[in-house]
């Protein structure tokens, strides 16, 4: 994708594969800022953090954070203190622990003094069938939108497609998953607009799926995270698409907490709502959905919200009194029962047959 038509990936190796370079998340939309990692613990930390993140990017995160181990001890004991180190950073998105067993195997399996080489390698295979499997995401999610477009009574009205948080190219290596349809459609040249939940507490649907529509030239509107459902009432609200950060094998679809009120409310309003992922962000260990360790995140991501001063500079500013308490779980699961439909790289799949994707 481009930002200021200048083409970016989200994560991306030196020349010499001596450090990773990134897109620091947090500073967005207001300041554009590419940091240097050059360390296992500051991978750990940048995924801890949020600097990086989304199921499909800190999944190949980790996967560069197991070669940046590499780089300062190929012992076997080294290998699997660094994947447990990953693995504990963030705990829901099922791509992280994936991507760190997929490493370790291939890891294992290698000469110990190859191993640099080969964590290098696999990490940049992991990156580019990322980048693949988000781009057949959209080519098939464009057929999904050009079925409902044609639908429509009037062809000039706009096509409206809700979504939250942020799954766009940001939140993968390049193309993203919830978006690569809706970009897709637009290059088409199909009337699309899109409603954009603001994403509370982090607000990542306001500061990064925004701002990367903006930067594609997207029509779209930013929304409060409540009025979706007065939109769908409306008729306003053609088609939901979300992401996932893991998708259980019945079809249960865990995503950024919110999501759920959203599918309730599509499925009392007949609005397909729909979740765009790659084939890693489904569990095919896990049937039920209550096995899915939801992170609970820092009560400070509730109590102050960041934003731009009038100065220019980034300041966070306080919501509510010191002495309330405040919870802040991050995702939430949508039953199979209310999704209509899960895109893929390998084609769209019903819940129920879900399993079709994993046999073919």
């Amino acid at each position: 994708m481009k930002v200021a038509q200048k083409p970016f990936r989200t994560i991306w190796p030196s020349p010499r594969c001596k450090f990773v370079q990134i897109i620091n998340q947090t500073q967005l939309p207001f300041a554009f800022e590419v940091l240097k990692i050059h360390t296992l613990e500051q991978m750990v930390n940048a995924i801890k953090t949020m600097q990086v993140r989304g199921a499909p990017l800190i999944g190949v995160a980790a996967a560069y954070g197991i070669a940046l181990a590499m780089l300062e001890d190929e012992s076997d004991a080294y290998l699997i203190t660094a994947a447990e180190m990953l693995k504990n950073s963030r705990p829901t998105a099922v791509n992280l622990a994936w991507a760190v067993d997929r490493m370790v195997t291939s890891l294992q399996a290698a000469p110990i003094n190859r191993r640099n080489m080969t964590a290098w390698r696999e990490a940049a295979n992991i990156a580019e069938e990322d980048v693949v499997q988000n781009q057949l995401i959209g080519q098939h999610g464009l057929g999904l939108i050009k079925q409902h477009y044609q639908n429509q009574i009037d062809p000039n009205k706009p096509f409206n497609i809700l979504t939250h948080c942020n799954a766009g190219w940001l939140a993968t290596v390049d193309y993203g998953t919830a978006l690569s349809p809706i970009y897709a459609a637009h290059d088409a040249g199909l009337n699309v607009h899109v409603w954009v939940d603001e994403t509370r507490p982090r607000n990542q649907g306001a500061a990064l799926t925004a701002w990367e529509l903006r930067q594609h030239g997207v029509p779209h509107t930013v929304i409060t995270d409540n009025a979706g459902g007065h939109l769908m009432q409306q008729g306003l609200v053609d088609m939901v698409i979300v992401g996932a950060d893991r998708v259980t094998a019945n079809g249960d679809v865990c995503n950024k907490i919110g999501t759920y009120l959203k599918a309730l409310a599509a499925f009392d309003n007949h609005t397909p709502f729909y979740a765009a992922v790659p084939s890693p962000t489904i569990d095919w260990t896990m049937t039920d959905y209550k096995q899915i360790e939801i992170e609970e995140r820092d009560s400070d991501e509730v109590q102050f919200i960041q934003g731009l001063a009038a100065d220019g500079s980034m300041q966070n500013v306080r919501l509510f009194p010191v002495e309330s308490n405040a919870a802040n779980p991050a995702f939430d699961v949508t039953p199979a029962r209310l999704v209509k439909g899960i895109v893929t790289e390998k084609g769209v799949f019903s819940p129920s047959d879900l399993v079709k994707l994993r046999e073919g």
